[in-house]
């Protein structure tokens, strides 16, 4: 394999130094590198992090492949600076079997973009009522070690303490949608002065609350690792906070969205974006938008390291599943190719992340959380020095640009980002050497 040398790249926005790569890894990092033969890229001024890595996407394949699939998710993942992903099980049929995730596995494989690494459904059918083939999902091509029956709570706290238990003989990990679903009946949209305003019915934030404080008792009571989807409010923050000062093994992610929305958008009030009518439902998704208060509150969980990560959850719907009224229309938005932008804007440009704490959160610790950091040749969330994995990002820090969802790589247009002008642009991206994305255009 030719070597490639990169040149003037900033490793997390540090000093310039130059990278050679070869045969899949970092081979040396140091100034005024010259490799006879190798293929020359000029990185001055580009940030240079760890390819990310996202807890939370979903790639609706297979079943759903008028949203997105495998191939067209990965695309949008590599465009992000993405080297790995995370499928969830909410797929037709479900992933909750060692059949379905070795079929998602491979669509990933052969897509050649990105590791898709599934999510197994914690249980059968995401019913709730029993539990899925989990040690099995462990076992497959597929190694699955995170479970997830996203979309859905795990309400029954007996079924939730049995996952948890089952999870620690291979070392895995049950991530909950944390929703008491009996306090979300009929929700729309968060519970507050807008919701009355609007005439929607509200999801508190006790909702969330309420499952996050019972699971961090359960993981503490069993010993096990447990992993909170998409927080979304400043008390869950601090059920995490203390959590974590009583050694529970417990992890947390946050959404690009929910660092950077807020329920006002609900009512067309876009900070920073394209003013849209009330009622748009590109904004409507579950957990919803919250406060500027929670918002705040998950910036600073997120600096501390309170929350561990910032995952997509990268959710791709048909024309017909989102544009409509706002009661029928299906939560979620896009994530993949804004993320890093995002969080840009939200956490460094605001000095609550330098670059090494963008690396961390989007890199180091999902990778850890997933267990892909040992992973050998195939892990992810490596330091970017010799003998590393070269799963790598470039990121132009000073670029700024408005997104237009036309352009996007995912095959639905559901970004909430739409005509809002972010700064970040990826250029290069590297998974295990081979460039899946150059000078910002996908390499298939």
């Amino acid at each position: 394999m030719t070597s490639v040398l990169i040149t003037g790249a900033r490793p997390y926005g540090e000093d310039p130094v130059d990278v050679v790569l070869k045969d899949g890894r970092i081979t040396t990092v140091g100034a005024s590198l010259s490799v006879p033969g190798a293929e020359r890229l000029d990185a001055s001024g580009l940030v240079l992090l760890p390819g990310l890595v996202d807890l939370h996407t979903h790639l609706r394949e297979p079943g759903r492949e008028d949203a997105e699939t495998v191939e067209t998710g990965s695309r949008a993942a590599a465009l992000g600076g993405f080297t790995a992903v995370h499928a969830m099980a909410n797929t037709d049929p479900v992933a909750d079997t060692a059949g379905v995730v070795e079929q998602v596995w491979r669509l990933g494989q052969q897509a050649g973009l990105v590791d898709v690494v599934p999510v197994g459904a914690v249980t059968v059918g995401l019913s709730g009522t029993q539990l899925a083939e989990l040690g099995a999902m462990a076992d497959s091509a597929a190694r699955v070690r995170v479970f997830s029956d996203d979309g859905h709570c795990v309400a029954d706290p007996s079924l939730m303490r049995r996952a948890l238990e089952y999870v620690k003989a291979f070392d895995g990990v049950v991530a909950q949608h944390a929703e008491e679903p009996r306090l979300t009946v009929g929700a729309q949209m968060h519970e507050g002065e807008r919701s009355a305003r609007l005439g929607l019915t509200g999801w508190p934030a006790v909702a969330e609350e309420a499952i996050i404080a019972r699971d961090v008792l359960l993981a503490e009571h069993v010993g096990a690792r447990l992993h909170v989807c998409h927080v979304s409010t400043a008390g869950s923050v601090e059920l995490l906070r203390w959590a974590k000062s009583r050694g529970v093994r417990v992890t947390a992610e946050v959404t690009p969205h929910h660092l950077l929305l807020t329920d006002a958008c609900v009512e067309g009030e876009v900070d920073g974006g394209v003013r849209t009518g009330a009622y748009d439902p590109v904004f409507k998704v579950n957990p919803p938008l919250r406060t500027h208060r929670d918002v705040a509150a998950l910036r600073a969980g997120l600096a501390d390291g309170t929350i561990d990560a910032v995952a997509t959850d990268h959710a791709p719907h048909a024309v017909e599943d989102k544009e409509s009224e706002w009661a029928a229309a299906r939560p979620g938005m896009l994530g993949l190719q804004q993320a890093l932008s995002v969080v840009v804007e939200t956490m460094v440009a605001t000095g609550l992340l330098d670059w090494r704490g963008v690396a961390d959160r989007m890199s180091v610790r999902p990778a850890a959380i997933g267990r892909l950091d040992g992973l050998g040749d195939a892990a992810h969330g490596r330091p970017i020095a010799p003998g590393e994995p070269a799963n790598l990002v470039l990121v132009d820090p000073g670029t700024r640009a408005v997104v237009d969802p036309a352009a996007l790589a995912s095959r639905s247009r559901n970004s909430p980002y739409a005509g809002r002008e972010l700064p970040g642009r990826v250029v290069h991206t590297f998974l295990r050497g081979t460039a899946t994305v150059l000078h910002g255009v996908a390499q298939k």
